[in-house]
């Protein structure tokens, strides 16, 4: 059976890295049949219960479905709509779209910043293929509710209440974030919808002051910094998910990565295009990035090798690295190359018909908190379908 996975796991790293074009088309191409049974059964579940469910992650070998509310609950429409890009097929639209309409009341959610997460994935990709007026209301409504977390004092997004749930067990005031950085597509989005600037320019504030406070002189960064929203300033660095305030999370260094490269995208300020790129070397410099660039859960927890990967870092970087290089050059594609060839292999992309029809296994939610460990999540789909998207254009262009 071990050489059975060998074999197979080299097959799939050859079709998905190898330069040549047709062989490159066909690492897409599998991954697209693949993720068409995975995802038709998955849809095929939700469609015969009745009701639109939203599945997050497995726990205890129980496919564990959401609330509207959840930070997550965008994925799996978002995921919908990906399919219909990759493939052209109209039954992911209509998954898509009626899944993604089920969130409509979430455009009013101010208690926390995952708005832009759960509006921009699934109304947000809903916009970009259909330019459906009522999904760009949703849009401006939706960060006009993320607006009200924008503290003018320190300039950021303030990510979680101070004085709500185990967050308000740490003494907090202004708590944000490296998380955040990725809902700021959502305001640029809207700016751009509604030609009002004001949301624009709350999300370059933030992007500037998180570059200031939430990075090492290495370019690794903190998960939490408490800003003081009366006088202003730093009052403290943490962790929430990392193995300790002074290390590297894993997933935090994604969201890092993904997120400058947006304002890059958005801004063409060269700043945050150099910013990219110092994050970057940060992570695949590290002595501790494993060699199928499937990073452990954090860079410094304490018993490397012998830790958990995390495959949704794994596919978030794999975005943002095709997006990367279509700004600066071919380097930051064939890395995404790679870990898109690792996590389609037999070590992380599962069987048809198992981890309960969720395309990659081993991801990692947060150990400090004893939950989501090694267990398929909604987000490591969603970013290595769009990951898939991003390496497809690339290539046909």
């Amino acid at each position: 059976m071990k050489c059975n996975f060998l074999y197979f796991s080299l097959i799939f790293l050859a079709s998905c890295t190898n330069s040549t074009k047709e062989e490159t088309v066909d690492c897409v191409n599998d991954n697209i049949r693949f993720a068409n049974q995975q995802l038709g059964r998955q849809a095929q579940i939700i469609e015969e219960s009745g009701t639109t469910l939203n599945p997050r992650t497995v726990k205890d070998d129980t496919i564990q479905y959401i609330s509207n509310e959840d930070w997550t609950s965008g994925f799996f429409p978002g995921t919908m709509l990906l399919m219909y890009e990759l493939t052209g097929d109209n039954k992911w639209m209509k998954y898509g779209i009626k899944y993604t309409e089920k969130l409509d009341s979430v455009k009013y959610l101010t208690s926390h910043h995952d708005i832009g997460f759960i509006i921009n994935c699934s109304y947000g990709n809903a916009y970009n293929v259909t330019k459906n007026e009522k999904y760009k209301a949703v849009i401006i409504e939706a960060a006009k509710s993320l607006s009200t977390r924008f503290r003018p004092i320190p300039g950021v997004i303030q990510s979680w209440d101070e004085n709500r749930g185990w967050q308000g067990t740490k003494g907090w005031m202004c708590p944000v974030i490296i998380d955040n950085m990725m809902n700021l597509e959502l305001l640029f989005k809207a700016s751009d919808v509604s030609g009002d600037s004001t949301f624009r320019k709350m999300a370059i504030s933030h992007a500037n002051v998180t570059m200031e406070n939430h990075f090492r002189d290495d370019y690794s960064c903190y998960h939490v910094v408490d800003y003081d929203k009366i006088k202003g300033g730093v009052r403290g660095k943490y962790t929430a998910q990392g193995y300790s305030d002074e290390s590297a999370w894993a997933r935090g260094q994604a969201w890092a990565l993904y997120g400058y490269t947006v304002c890059y995208r958005e801004t063409k300020d060269k700043k945050y295009l150099n910013f990219a790129e110092k994050i970057y070397g940060f992570i695949f410099n590290n002595k501790n990035m494993p060699e199928d660039l499937v990073p452990y859960w954090d860079f410094d927890a304490p018993n490397i090798p012998n830790e958990p990967r995390d495959a949704s870092a794994a596919a978030i970087i794999a975005s943002a690295l095709y997006e990367l290089s279509s700004y600066t050059n071919d380097s930051y594609k064939k890395q995404a190359d790679k870990i898109i060839a690792s996590l389609s292999s037999p070590a992380y992309r599962a069987i048809v018909g198992t981890n309960h029809n969720f395309l990659l296994m081993h991801s990692v939610g947060s150990i400090p908190h004893g939950n989501e460990i090694d267990v398929p999540l909604n987000y490591a789909d969603y970013y290595f379908l769009e990951a898939l998207t991003r390496k497809k254009e690339l290539e046909k262009n």
